[in-house]
Formats: C-alpha cells, sequence, structure tokens
C-alpha cells in the first residue's frame, strides 16, 4: 500500500467522514482512497467553495470534515474558506499535496500559509510515521477545535507503507478533559448573580452544545437571567419564553433596551467583542461584566471584565447553579426573580421579534423593501430550515427576520468579513441537515463572486432556497463612501438577470419586485420542489444598514 492511500484510509478510520473539494493530480490519490473506505465525497467547482462546504458542514453537523487540494494552486485557491474557518475554531481538516521543491512551478510554503491565516500546519513526514501522523492531525483539529493543513509531499505520497502500519480501526489519544472551574470562580458568579435584580447571559459559540444550552436555561430560571445569544449562536434559546434572541447589532429594539438595562452581563463561550456588545454600547455604566471560557487566553481579550472564569460552559454553569440552589435551600427555599416577570413575558412575546417592530414599507413597483421580502419569506419557507448568511450590506435582514428553529439551523461564515461565502455555507449546512429546507441568503455581489457553485446544488439534488438581495451593487461600500460624495462607479454595476443565469444552472428562477411575485415562490413551496429555487428580489438599496456602520468602525 502506498502512503496516499494508507492517509486517505486512515482519515477516516480517525472519524473523517465528509470530504469536499477539488481534485487534482496530487490530490487524487489520496481522495480516491477515502472515497473507498467510507466517506462522501462532494465535488466543488472551486476550491474556496469546497473549504466553506467543509467549514459549514462541521460547524453544522458537529463533527469534523475534511477538504482536499491539490499543491500549491489549489490550496492558495482556497485560503479565504481557510482563513475564515480557522478563525471560527472549526474542527476541519485540510488534506493537501505538497510539493517541496523550490524549482516546481506549484512550490509556495504552504506551512507560511496556514500560519499566516491562523491555522495549524503539520506534515507527513515519511512511510514510516504517515499513519501517525494523520492520527495526530486529526486529534489535534478535534480536540483543540483547530483547522488543521495536513501536507502530504508527493514525494512521501509514492512511498510504500511498511508492513503492519495500518489497521482497520483507529482510536484517537483521549480528549483532554474540559476545564473545571475553580470553588472560588463559582462561588464568586454566584454571588453575582446573587446579588443581580437585571442579569443577563449572552450565550456564544462556546455554549452550542446540548449540555451548555441546558445547563444555562436551567440556571436562568434559578437566577432570573434573561438569555441572549451571540450572532453564531442564534437558536441557542429559541422558544424560550425570557429569550433576547441575538446581542449586538441584529438586536431588536427591545432586546437592546433590556441588554442595556442589565446590572450583571455573563458571556458564556462569547468573547463579548465589538459586534456582540456594539463597541461597548450595550453595556450600561456599572455594569458587572463577567466571561466564561475554556480557554483562559481568550478571557479579556476584547473587553476589560470584572472578572473572568476559567471553565467549560456546561460544567460552569452547572456549579453555579448547585451553588445557588444550596443558598435557595438555606434561605427557606427563597427564590429569584431577577429580570424576568409575567409582564416582561409579555411584552417579549409582542415587541421581541423584528417583524413586530413598526417599519414604513418603502417598496416601489420596480423594487421591494429588503424587510417586506424577509417577513415574507419568513412565512412562505417551511419552519424546519437551516440558514446560511452572506456578508454585506443586505446580511442583517435574514439574520434578524428570519426565524430559525435551533442553534444548528443558523450558520454564519462571518469571521473574516468576506463576501462569497453564503451559498457554499448554506451547501454545507444543508449536507449536514438534510432533513431541513436550506436557505442561503446572499446579496448580488457575493452571489457572483460564487457562481459556479449554483451548480454543485443542482448536481447534489438539493431543494435549496437561494434569495438574492440584489441591489445592483457592493452595497456597504455605497453607503459608506456615498455621504463623503465619493464617486460609486466603481462600486455599481448594470442590471443583471440572476434568475437567467440560475435557469441555465437548472433551477426555477423566479423575479420579484414585489409581493405578489411571491406567489411563483409559493408555488415552488407547495409543489414537488424537484428543482432548486432562487430568486432574484430586487431589493431597494438606498438604506444603509446600522449593523455595517458599527462594522465599518472596525475596520
Amino acid at each position: 500500500m502506498l502512503v496516499a492511500e494508507a492517509v486517505g484510509r486512515a482519515l477516516v478510520a480517525s472519524g473523517v467522514d465528509r470530504v469536499f473539494g477539488v481534485v487534482g493530480s496530487g490530490n487524487f490519490h489520496v481522495t480516491n482512497a477515502m472515497v473507498a473506505a467510507g466517506a462522501r465525497f462532494v465535488a466543488s467547482r472551486h476550491e474556496g467553495g469546497g473549504a466553506t462546504m467543509a467549514d459549514a458542514y462541521a460547524r453544522t453537523a458537529g463533527r469534523p470534515a475534511a477538504l482536499t487540494v491539490h499543491q500549491g494552486c489549489g490550496l492558495t485557491n482556497a485560503m479565504t474558506g481557510i482563513a475564515e474557518a480557522a478563525k471560527s475554531r472549526t474542527p476541519l481538516l485540510v488534506v493537501t499535496a505538497e510539493a517541496t521543491q523550490p524549482r516546481s512551478n506549484f512550490y509556495v510554503d504552504q506551512f507560511g500559509l496556514a500560519a499566516a491565516v491562523g491555522a495549524v500546519a503539520r506534515r507527513v513526514a515519511s512511510a514510516e510515521t504517515a499513519v501517525a501522523d494523520t492520527v495526530e492531525a486529526v486529534a489535534t483539529a478535534v480536540h483543540q477545535r483547530a483547522t488543521v493543513v495536513l501536507n502530504l509531499p508527493l514525494e512521501v505520497q509514492a512511498l510504500e507503507l511498511p508492513e503492519g502500519q495500518l489497521t482497520e480501526t483507529i482510536e484517537l489519544p483521549s480528549a483532554p478533559a474540559p476545564p473545571t472551574p475553580s470553588p472560588r470562580a463559582v462561588e464568586r458568579l454566584a454571588a453575582a448573580l446573587s446579588a443581580a435584580s437585571r442579569p443577563v447571559f449572552v450565550a456564544g459559540r462556546g455554549a452550542r452544545s446540548h449540555a451548555a444550552r441546558d445547563a444555562l436555561i436551567a440556571l436562568g430560571e434559578r437566577s432570573g437571567a434573561l438569555l441572549a445569544t451571540s450572532a453564531v449562536a442564534k437558536g441557542l434559546f429559541a422558544g424560550e419564553p425570557f429569550s433576547l434572541d441575538v446581542s449586538g447589532g441584529f438586536a431588536s429594539p427591545l432586546a437592546a433596551e433590556l441588554i442595556r438595562g442589565a446590572d450583571l452581563i455573563v458571556g458564556w463561550g462569547c468573547a463579548l467583542n465589538m459586534w456582540t456588545m456594539r463597541h461597548g454600547a450595550l453595556i450600561a455604566p456599572g455594569a458587572t461584566v463577567v466571561q466564561v471560557d475554556d480557554m483562559a487566553d481568550s478571557l479579556g481579550a476584547h473587553r476589560e471584565l470584572t472578572f473572568g472564569v476559567h471553565g467549560d460552559v456546561a460544567l460552569t454553569a452547572a456549579a453555579v447553579d448547585e451553588a445557588l440552589l444550596e443558598e435557595d435551600l438555606g434561605a427557606g427555599g427563597a427564590s429569584r426573580a431577577g429580570y424576568r416577570s409575567p409582564e416582561l413575558a409579555a411584552r417579549l412575546a409582542r415587541e421581541l421579534a423584528w417583524r413586530d417592530v413598526p417599519f414604513e414599507d418603502r417598496s416601489t413597483a420596480d423594487q421591494i423593501d429588503p424587510r417586506t421580502l424577509t417577513i415574507a419569506l419568513d412565512d412562505l419557507l417551511p419552519a424546519q430550515r437551516v440558514v446560511g448568511v452572506d456578508s454585506g450590506n443586505f446580511m442583517g435582514y435574514p439574520s434578524m427576520f428570519l426565524q430559525v428553529p435551533d442553534e444548528r439551523g443558523f450558520c454564519f461564515t462571518q469571521a473574516f468579513q468576506s463576501i462569497g461565502l453564503g451559498l457554499s455555507t448554506t451547501i454545507g449546512a444543508a449536507l449536514a441537515q438534510p432533513e431541513r429546507l436550506p436557505i442561503a441568503a446572499v446579496g448580488d455581489g457575493g452571489l457572483m463572486m460564487s457562481v459556479a457553485e449554483l451548480d454543485t446544488v443542482r448536481r447534489l439534488g438539493l431543494p435549496m432556497v437561494v434569495a438574492v438581495y440584489n441591489d445592483e451593487a457592493y452595497g456597504a461600500e455605497v453607503h459608506h463612501f456615498a455621504p463623503s460624495g465619493h464617486p460609486l462607479e466603481i462600486v455599481t454595476f448594470p442590471e443583471t438577470d440572476i434568475a437567467a443565469v440560475a435557469r441555465g444552472h437548472g433551477f426555477t428562477g423566479v423575479t420579484v419586485r414585489t409581493a405578489s411575485d411571491l406567489d411563483a415562490v409559493r408555488a415552488w413551496v407547495e409543489g414537488p420542489r424537484d428543482t432548486p429555487l432562487l430568486i432574484d428580489a430586487k431589493v431597494r438599496g438606498d438604506q444603509p444598514s446600522w449593523w455595517l456602520e458599527e462594522a465599518f468602525r472596525g475596520h
């Protein structure tokens, strides 16, 4: 057996059962070996699309995925998607061939590329260590929540594996035990909750597990805390009566009011960064600010804290809940109302959702208001959905107005703030949850950047809805530079019939200018859905988004 085949088999035996990418000569054999070992291969039309599909699949499925690429140019094509995954701490294996001879046209410093975007670089060093090197790379990705670039030198791939190096079953090294908070930290956080009148929890990426969610819901009930999330954890508290949905730029007016009124804010696996806290505007003067994280160097990285707690989210929440229970029993069963009351529950039910916030519908005969569009789509499309959102001036509308059933119903590849990732994001998320309707919400700029992956949607037979918020521009730049009187010709485009482009790829293509045009969407939903659907929504683009005004402050 050659090393290339052994590496492919070892990856699958280590738990990597889904691989995305583009195959060239350098990664042909290792990819075929993964398929022969039982992995499903998804061919993307571009390595960048494959990287984002793999990233989204891993996030939404809750297990590692792989990207396979050719040496040199295959890897460089994928770098934006790899950067997004690395910044998001996605457990992803990038399996890349490597040219080690500097005179090769394909030679680049692949270790340097990985390091430049925050990924971990590894190499299969020899035939003797090939299997061990592969297993170590998978263990690093899974146990350290890291994106690992596993380099396969061409000359090593072609070597024969020594006898006895590969077995049918491989066990990864045991995961390190999650950090347990110190008794002092538990006591301090319990005391802060006991003293608080208006506590708010903000859960982030580190709380996206059933154990963490259940522990936070229980602690919220005991302490009277309201429950919010960062954007990447949207849906975590769906259905909870005291949920505020998303904190930050996407927060509804009522959510922002209540978070700003908190006397204690606890970030659970959440950085409490400038996006989630609106550059600090959601933190009241004098409020106690606490961050709980299983990475000690993350505590206070983005914001000054009253104190930090180094500990696993689920373990910490459960320990604090136990401490408060003991305190309650000692006080004769006293309970805390905290921020919660029947009156507030009723107000949240009436006013929290963005669709319940009054607005002037600015639709015309030729262009639909993006709020009107998104509310209608929320009503028309099935509730069991998974939503992927691209970046751009439009991005708040689907993020705010489309409801999702849980935290795995929303995939937000925005850590690198790149446009063009939304379509591939939704493909990966759709494959992880085939029982749900996938909805890709993209701008016209991002869609045209990734248009080749429409073929991937069609080829895979995904019953996907692609909603294009088409303002015929790079809207973020238009609204950022227009107030200063700068010329905008370089960021605006003539009208493009994106519905026709989609039909050329085998989609049902619908152009929406008015609410009545959405009847075609209703017909697709009620029909066999035997083709994917693209909605070319000609939206009013003359309104800047407040969430991007905040984003530009962070540049």
